[in-house]
């Protein structure tokens, strides 16, 4: 399953994500849960969270049911925070 969710973040997430200067790593599919890491411009974002529950998590659940909830593992107290002075 983790080469199909890696082909929809490829088709669908990451190129939307880069359009802002961020991406995203998926690190395991692990009991019906996704864990990922956030880079680049999403590493310390407040929008952060929005993009993972209200896109990705939406998205992911929706192509795979099977997958229950996506979970950030990004340290984003220690990311650059790039919208915010």
């Amino acid at each position: 399953m983790i080469l199909q969710v890696e082909k929809l973040f490829d088709d669908q997430i990451r190129p939307a994500l880069a359009q802002h200067g961020g991406n995203v790593e998926i690190i395991d599919i692990d009991n019906q849960k996704l864990f990922i890491k956030f880079h680049g411009g999403c590493h310390g974002c407040s929008s952060s969270n929005a993009t993972l529950k209200g896109g990705i998590e939406t998205l992911i659940k929706q192509t795979f049911p099977d997958i229950l909830e996506v979970i950030d593992l990004t340290d984003h107290t220690n990311g650059s925070n790039p919208y915010m002075t």
